[in-house]
């Protein structure tokens, strides 16, 4: 079985917005309250506090006249949210790296919830969602559901603009047959147009970070704008994946490089991550294949034709280059993507 999650935008009405912000806060107490008490009983000795006593513990809560708010928000979500707390847990002791468990803010963290579908407790039909406790609500459905989709969960967030959005995640029987590779692309990162083929294209990707930079710093929900740059990728991913069975890039370090000389402007403005998020799904949706090649392999260096390697190359600056073993002359960029598809064939069919 695989999963995968629809994210739409919903138009709660004022009744609902107010039992909404009631489950955001019952929700951030459970947490920061569980939190508290697993905290005080470790220091104290040691042992871990279960999920399953805190649902026991937050079920006797809820009969007392001090906590019998909690009955207003949906039960699942609390239980939802001492599992997630239960999960930080584990994830931290797992690896430390993680993070410790902070206390949910008000201010810094984001209004939501997470629900679970049991029973048909929660339905998604006719533009219309219903969830337990808040009812039917309107929904803009911009993609269309496969019948054969379990609808599993609901993941209810509010922006700081004030905009309510469902994460709604399914569950389906995963029959993708793995496709015989036989279309292969390679795509070399570009700070300017966030790549270019191995067929000597590239997008005239536009820089978004830039252009709103000025009024960001003015307004911070104006972010909403970069949404339309995540619409791009996704139109970009689609075509690529549509012509080609294996789309091959190089595995690359986007913090390092973000931080790196002056190119953190220009790492945020191109989206790499996000694109290549999209290219690998999409790609593993129809059976196929995102292929990485390590990111030292030295694909600018390296001449396609006759495999001359060019030390020149490591000066970035030097955007063309004739090699001077075979006279090819070479674009930095695409010479670099037909390397990439080059190695990538070469993993592919070891």
């Amino acid at each position: 079985m695989a999963n995968r999650a629809y994210k739409f935008r919903i138009y709660p009405n004022d009744e609902q917005k107010i039992l909404f912000a009631k489950t955001f806060d019952c929700v951030r107490m459970v947490y920061n309250h569980w939190l508290d008490r697993k905290i005080r009983q470790y220091e104290e000795n040691k042992t871990n506090v279960t999920y399953t006593i805190c649902a026991k513990e937050m079920a006797a809560m809820k009969k007392t006249e001090e906590y019998r708010f909690l009955k207003e928000a949906d039960s699942i979500a609390l239980q939802q949210a001492l599992r997630h707390l239960d999960t930080a847990f584990q994830n931290f002791f797992k690896q430390p790296k993680t993070g410790f468990p902070r206390f949910k803010s008000k201010k810094r963290n984001k209004n939501s919830y997470s629900t679970v579908c049991i029973n048909g407790n929660i339905t998604l039909s006719n533009g219309y969602l219903r969830l337990p406790k808040i009812g039917q609500i309107r929904l803009k459905q911009h993609r269309i559901i496969p019948d054969e989709y379990r609808l599993k969960s609901v993941t209810v967030s509010q922006t700081p603009s004030g905009k309510y959005y469902a994460s709604i995640l399914f569950e389906y029987e995963d029959q993708v047959q793995e496709k015989e590779l036989q279309k292969f692309l390679g795509l070399d990162f570009s700070m300017h147009e966030l790549y270019r083929d191995s067929n000597g294209k590239e997008p005239a990707y536009p820089g978004y970070y830039r252009n709103v930079e000025k009024k960001l710093a003015r307004e911070q929900r104006k972010l909403s704008r970069m949404q339309k740059g995540s619409n791009n990728r996704n139109k970009q991913s689609r075509q690529i994946t549509n012509a080609y069975d294996c789309v091959c890039i190089e595995d690359l370090d986007m913090k390092a490089m973000s931080r790196s000389l002056n190119f953190g402007k220009s790492v945020s403005d191109n989206g790499w991550g996000m694109f290549t998020t999209f290219l690998r799904y999409k790609l593993e949706e129809q059976g196929k294949k995102l292929v990485k090649v390590d990111r030292f392999f030295a694909s600018s260096q390296t001449c396609s034709v006759c495999g001359y390697k060019n030390a020149k190359m490591k000066n970035l600056a030097l955007r063309e280059w004739d090699c001077p073993q075979c006279g090819t002359h070479h674009d930095r960029d695409v010479n670099a993507a037909v390397n990439i598809r080059n190695e990538g064939m070469r993993l592919v069919n070891a």
